[in-house]
């Protein structure tokens, strides 16, 4: 067994016991492997350990990786240019990183374009960082107002990213986004529902399942440093 099948393992193991504290099903937990700096042979590693899905920074690593393995579900994570959006609508199964009004907009326009509808999540600034991307919580509901009249795109959550700090002392930033998320579910804006919370990283996935994710990101848990 390779290095990283065995770190693959180890964090399905993880996921397990933070689904067990939580009472939830890990099954509704999906691990994005996300390969920034991250090799062909390593990523090939990774399918073989049993990983369906990956997640990229950076658009031409993007479509690089996309090409090579069409087959797995990836996932764009950092942050969108608009003018980047063609290259990644209708190929990323989901699109974690919609900062903006204008970037759901763009989206949206690109999607009819090409006759899809594109997956995405809501970024959302919950620590009110200034080095972090996202929509302000307060303006969320805007957003998703918004997006009922879209043909292009649908709104499956929100994501965010919480300070590099104690596991613990980032609880409250999970809890917040999940507070937000049944808040906006339970307005039920066209009928339309919220499923995903993208939240947690390798060093506090644990805790943000604990508080609901959905899907985690990890990088370094499965690929080492």
């Amino acid at each position: 067994m390779s290095a990283i099948a065995e770190r693959y393992d180890a964090v399905r193991a993880r996921v397990i016991d933070a689904a067990d504290a939580a009472d939830r099903c890990a099954d509704e937990i999906t691990i994005v492997a996300v390969t920034k700096h991250v090799g062909v042979p390593e990523v090939r590693q990774a399918i073989t350990a049993g990983c369906t899905d990956f997640g990229e920074n950076r658009v031409q690593e993007f479509l690089g990786k996309y090409g090579l393995f069409p087959d797995v579900h990836w996932h764009f994570i950092g942050t969108l240019q608009s003018n980047k959006v063609k290259d990644v609508v209708g190929r990323a199964y989901l699109i974690h990183s919609v900062d903006s009004l204008k970037l759901l907009e763009r989206v949206n326009v690109v999607a009819e374009t090409k006759g899809v509808v594109q997956r995405v999540l809501l970024q959302v600034n919950v620590s009110g960082e200034g080095s972090k991307h996202g929509f302000e919580p307060d303006d969320v509901e805007e957003a998703l107002r918004a997006a009922t009249t879209m043909n292009g795109v649908q709104v499956c959550g929100l994501m965010t990213i919480a300070p590099f700090a104690r596991a613990e002392s980032v609880r409250w930033v999970f809890r917040s986004l999940a507070e937000l998320f049944a808040t906006l579910n339970a307005m039920r804006f066209n009928g339309s529902e919220l499923h995903e919370l993208s939240m947690g990283m390798t060093n506090d996935f644990p805790i943000a399942i604990e508080e609901g994710a959905t899907i985690i990101r990890v990088g370094t848990a499965v690929f080492g440093r």
